[in-house]
């Protein structure tokens, strides 16, 4: 296992003992010499070091220097994987087979990322396979945090010598359930710093024709609407600053909180989503995923967290791309379904491609 690391994390910092389970830091370096840092502990990135137009490395990806911040980070989500069920569920409940199942709440009256004590304070059994490769499991039993099954997880990370951080979601369930995993990377193309530097200036793209609306509690109203001709229609490129305090649902989200509906041909296909530039760096962030919706956040309930190195985060100094089923979908049944059912195995590929633009 690599000891040095271009972000100047430490090994020793992130080892202990939690659950029952060994804690470690674990790092994937690729023939171009990118590098990225996880932890078992959530599987929190820590870092993503990648360079910008010259060359320069910097980690593109907010996280901490040690296990204790991972823990008690004022931002529980930088970072890691989330689960069960990524985004909101309205009231904390879901119906399944006739019977109502109650969910953690901690989100005002709703559920959200899998309550309080989801994937993102679980230790994950961890195996590096080579280099470039770290593979995580995870076994949630029956009734935790409300949800049924003993779900059997695996997530696969990767680094490719194509610079494409890859994220292979597998899960098998016991009982009937919902799922809807994913990963909540809060990026910085600029790179990480004292203060951390806005996103609002970053040029995206969203390969979607609809999004969700959300009421002032960030839940689905119910529609699909056209995104034509709102703040929301990035399918050519723009700043991201320039229409987010524009409108009601922007007001309703604090800024871009809300799941784009990803324009496929075929369910499961993996597909272009997006396209975020940063004008200083000249980095470049592609993602493509199997998922039907793309969760966008900008970081807007960031205020001062404190990442690595003393770094800070205020708000709208990061952009999360969370792929993901519609939010609320176990109450939504002409959402896309985030059921599992037993003798079926759940299946997600999401990949981050960075590059560079002069």
């Amino acid at each position: 296992m690599e000891q040095t690391n271009l972000a100047g994390l430490k090994r020793e910092d992130f080892q202990a003992t939690i659950q029952g389970k060994k804690t470690d830091l674990y790092i994937l370096r690729n023939a171009k010499g990118s590098e990225l840092a996880v932890t078992n502990y959530a599987g929190a990135i820590c870092a993503l070091m990648v360079p910008d137009k010259n060359g320069k490395m910097a980690s593109v990806i907010m996280g901490h220097d040690s296990l204790e911040h991972v823990m008690n980070s004022s931002e529980a989500f930088l970072s890691v994987l989330i689960g069960r069920y990524g985004n909101r569920i309205k009231r904390s409940k879901f119906t399944l087979d006739g019977k109502e199942y109650t969910l953690a709440v901690n989100d005002g009256a709703n559920h959200l990322h899998g309550g309080p004590t989801g994937f993102h304070k679980r230790v994950w059994d961890a195996e590096q396979i080579d280099k470039q490769t770290l593979k995580l499991h995870y076994l949630s039993a029956d009734g935790e945090e409300g949800f049924p099954g003993n779900l059997d997880v695996n997530v696969t990370y990767s680094l490719t010598d194509n610079n494409e951080f890859v994220i292979e979601y597998r899960a098998t369930t016991d009982a009937r359930t919902i799922f809807n995993p994913t990963h909540h990377a809060f990026f910085n193309l600029t790179g990480m710093a004292n203060p951390t530097p806005s996103v609002l200036d970053y040029q995206l793209t969203v390969n979607a024709d609809h999004y969700i609306p959300i009421d002032a509690e960030s839940i689905p109203l119910g529609s699909i609407d056209a995104v034509e001709g709102t703040a929301f229609d990035f399918r050519t490129a723009h700043r991201i600053g320039d229409r987010i305090d524009s409108c009601q649902q922007t007001t309703n989200g604090s800024g871009y909180d809300h799941c784009w509906v990803l324009n496929k041909r075929e369910s499961g296909e993996l597909t272009f989503a997006l396209r975020c530039s940063d004008p200083v760096s000249g980095r470049v962030l592609e993602c493509y995923t199997t998922e039907p919706g793309m969760q966008v956040y900008t970081g807007n309930f960031c205020n001062g967290v404190v990442c690595a190195h003393g770094t800070t985060l205020p708000k709208r100094c990061a952009i999360c791309f969370e792929s993901e089923r519609f939010p609320d979908s176990p109450n939504r049944h002409y959402f896309p379904t985030a059921t599992l059912e037993p003798g079926q195995t759940y299946s997600q590929t999401t990949v981050y491609k960075f590059s560079v633009e002069k």
